[in-house]
């Protein structure tokens, strides 16, 4: 990893576009939203929409949810053909359609099926095996600890450590002495995850625990420019011109990769992401959720800061185009958008 930023794992945000952007931005390594394991083994088209790697994304964690380890390891397999330099298991998710299934956080309270899961998926690629995961399901709870060094022993080459309960969801703080006491079980690195918003905070959490990266997540969201601040210390607030140019690409990389309509209810989260936080005005972010495709808010964007198409074109200039590898046997449409 080029550097100690990591850009975290989010569903329905992780996209491509997501992760080239963070990659410009700075993050050492990005991730690919949770991918799920029945959908791979089924060849669901959607689901291998998620299998998209671009040349400029390396290092990238293509990372895989299930609770049956023969299903896991076929998908670990599919996922290291696609190209993934690391494929990292999901024992995180609070989301209840995940862990009613026994995947996600829910294997922490059956740490025979989720080693198992891991020696099955270690077993099944040549490249290395991380594992994500949170303090447990309940608030208090010390399970990571009693759980991450069976999962090192199974074949785990790097833990990240979300220390907030499945219960808590996002809510409170995250308990970073646990990732200390982790990293300090453990012969692996480690990866803080939660409430990482600041290189302030990112070096606290650095010093305090001891774990060999941090993971940026919500701080990221629509504001790449978190990572640059991490990295680099430099605060200042982009330009409305800056801004509008990035969420102009993200929407073209964004159409490209799920095509118009798909694309067109997946970008309105971010109109509000990119132009928050006292950029624009609020009226401005309802206006562009309320026009009807993709293409009428890229016009109404310039319209409003027409100086952000030099920007963007500068952009455009120095990205490399996405070279993405294709797998045999895979559905067509999905690279057209179909």
């Amino acid at each position: 990893m080029p550097t100690r930023v990591v850009l975290a794992p989010m569903a329905g945000v992780s996209v491509q576009a997501f992760r080239r952007q963070g990659r410009r931005f700075g993050a050492g390594l990005v991730c690919s939203e949770m991918v799920s394991c029945a959908g791979i083994e089924h060849r669901n088209e959607r689901t291998l929409g998620y299998l998209r790697v671009a040349a400029d994304e390396h290092p990238l964690a293509i990372q895989i949810f299930g609770s049956e380890p023969r299903v896991m390891a076929e998908a670990a397999r599919m996922v290291a053909a696609a190209g993934a330099d690391i494929v990292d298991i999901n024992f995180g998710c609070p989301v209840r359609k995940v862990t009613k299934t026994g995947a996600g956080a829910t294997l922490l309270d059956d740490p025979e099926r989720a080693c198992r899961i891991v020696e099955a998926v270690a077993g099944a690629v040549q490249v290395p095996v991380s594992v994500k995961m949170r303090r447990g399901l309940e608030n208090g709870s010390r399970r990571c600890l009693e759980v991450g060094p069976r999962l090192v022993e199974s074949g785990a080459q790097t833990l990240t450590l979300h220390p907030r309960s499945a219960k808590q969801m996002y809510t409170g703080e995250a308990d970073h002495s646990l990732t200390a006491e982790l990293a300090a079980l453990v012969d692996v690195p480690v990866i803080a995850s939660g409430d990482i918003t600041s290189r302030a905070k990112a070096q606290a959490v650095l010093a305090a625990t001891g774990a060999a990266a941090v993971m940026v997540g919500r701080a990221a969201q629509g504001n790449p420019w978190a990572v640059q601040e991490i990295l680099e210390g430099d605060g200042a607030e982009p330009s409305r011109e800056e801004v509008v140019a990035e969420l102009v690409l993200f929407m073209r990389e964004t159409v490209r990769e799920l095509g118009d309509r798909r694309a067109g209810g997946f970008l309105k989260k971010f109109y509000g992401w990119y132009l928050g936080r006292g950029r624009f005005p609020r009226p401005f972010k309802q206006e562009l959720v309320l026009l009807e495709t993709v293409g009428e808010v890229e016009a109404r964007l310039f319209a409003e800061v027409p100086g952000a198409r030099f920007v963007l074109a500068r952009i455009e200039q120095e990205q490399p185009v996405a070279d993405e590898i294709l797998l045999d046997g895979m559905p067509i449409s999905i690279y057209g958008g179909g």
